[in-house]
C-alpha cells in the first residue's frame, strides 16, 4: 500500500505494544503503526490522542469507518456496541488530571478485537496510563479480554473511591447541618452536583460493562466474562451509592431551606409582636405632638412624666398581654 507523504500520515501513538500469548509486551517502534500485531504475537495495542493530526487518516486506513468515526468523536457517552467482527466500547473514568473536577469524567473510546485493541482519549486516563505502565516492565495481559478486564477493573477502582470519598464528604455534611453549627452549608450544593454528574455517567457504563460480559463470541474465555460481570455488579453498588447520596444531599437541602424559612418566619413574627407593642406608643406620641391650642397638659409641669409612664404602662401591659396569649 503506497505511503501518503510523512507530514499528512504521521501518527503518534500514546502507547504501541504488541503483547505474546504469555502477556510479554514489546514496544512497537514504527511512526505509522499497522492494525495487525506482530508475527508470533496475541494481539496489538495502541493508544491515541484523538487531537493527534495524523490519527484520523491511520484510522480511515485500517479501521471500519464506523468504528474510526466513533473513536474520533469529540462526546461520547458509555456504550458497547458489537459492529464487523469487534466491539465499539467507550467507557468514563474519574478526572484525576490537576486542576480538574472528579465529576467531570474522562472518557477512552475503543475498538476491540482478538487480534487488536485501539484507544484513543481526550485527556489523560490514568486506568490507561497505568495499563503502559505495567506493559513498559514487559509484561501485560495476554489476551485482548484480559485487556479489557484491567482497564474496567482500574476505572471502577478509581469510581468506586470516587463515590466513597463522595458519602463521607455526605456524612461530615450531614453531621454538621444536623448539629445546628451550619458552618459547611456552603458545601451542599456542590456535592449534591457532583453526585449528579458522577450519577450520570456511572449509570450507562454500568450498563455497558454488563452488556460487554455477556458478548461470548468476542471475549472468548468464560473467567473474563465472570470478571466483568462482577466490575459491572460493583458499578452498579457505585450506582446505588450516588443514588442513595444524592437523595441525602436533597433532603439536607430540604432541612437547610426548613430551617431558613422558619428562621424568616420566626424573625418576621418577632417584628410584627414588636409592631404591636409600639402602634399604639406612636398613636399616643403623635397625638400629643400635635401644635394646637387646647392641648391637656400644656401648662402642667409634670404632664410629660405622666405621659411617659402612662405609654410604659401601656406596653408592658401589652407584652404580658401577648405572653398570655403565648404569642412568642
Amino acid at each position: 500500500m503506497a505511503t501518503p507523504p510523512e507530514a499528512t500520515r504521521m501518527v503518534t501513538p500514546l502507547a504501541a505494544f504488541d503483547i505474546g500469548p504469555d502477556g510479554a509486551t514489546r514496544p512497537v517502534d514504527a511512526g505509522w503503526p499497522d492494525a495487525a500485531p506482530g508475527a508470533g504475537q496475541a494481539f496489538r495495542w495502541l493508544h491515541f490522542d484523538i487531537f493527534d493530526p495524523g490519527l484520523a487518516t491511520w484510522a480511515d486506513e485500517h479501521l471500519p469507518p464506523v468504528a474510526a468515526a466513533a473513536l474520533l468523536q469529540s462526546e461520547t457517552r458509555p456504550r458497547c456496541d458489537r459492529h464487523d467482527g469487534g466491539l465499539i466500547l467507550n467507557l468514563r473514568g474519574i478526572n484525576l488530571n490537576v486542576g480538574a473536577e472528579n465529576d467531570d469524567m474522562v472518557s477512552v473510546r475503543m475498538w476491540v478485537t482478538n487480534a487488536l485493541v485501539v484507544s484513543a482519549r481526550v485527556r489523560r486516563v490514568f486506568a490507561a496510563d497505568e495499563l503502559r505502565q505495567q506493559m513498559l516492565t514487559g509484561t501485560g495481559p495476554a489476551s485482548t479480554a484480559e485487556w479489557l478486564v484491567t482497564l474496567s477493573r482500574s476505572l471502577t477502582d478509581r469510581i468506586e473511591q470516587a463515590s466513597l470519598d463522595l458519602e463521607e464528604a455526605t456524612g461530615e455534611l450531614e453531621d454538621d447541618l444536623m448539629s445546628g453549627s451550619g458552618q459547611r452549608a456552603n458545601d451542599l450544593m456542590p456535592l449534591r452536583r457532583q453526585a449528579i454528574r458522577l450519577r450520570r455517567y456511572v449509570g450507562p457504563q454500568r450498563e455497558a460493562l454488563t452488556r460487554l460480559a455477556q458478548i461470548e463470541d468476542t471475549l472468548g474465555h468464560a473467567k473474563d466474562r465472570i470478571e466483568l460481570g462482577e466490575i459491572a455488579n460493583r458499578t452498579m453498588r457505585s450506582v446505588e451509592e450516588l443514588e442513595a447520596v444524592a437523595l441525602r444531599l436533597q433532603a439536607l437541602q430540604e432541612h437547610v431551606q426548613a430551617q431558613r424559612a422558619e428562621a424568616t418566619s420566626r424573625n418576621g413574627f418577632l417584628l410584627s409582636i414588636v409592631a404591636a407593642i409600639f402602634l399604639p406608643l406612636g398613636f399616643l406620641t403623635g397625638l400629643f405632638g400635635v401644635n394646637v391650642a387646647g392641648m391637656p397638659g400644656a401648662d402642667w409641669p409634670w404632664a410629660f412624666a405622666a405621659l411617659s409612664l402612662g405609654m410604659i404602662v401601656i406596653g408592658v401591659a401589652l407584652y404580658v398581654y401577648f405572653r398570655h396569649l403565648r404569642w412568642f
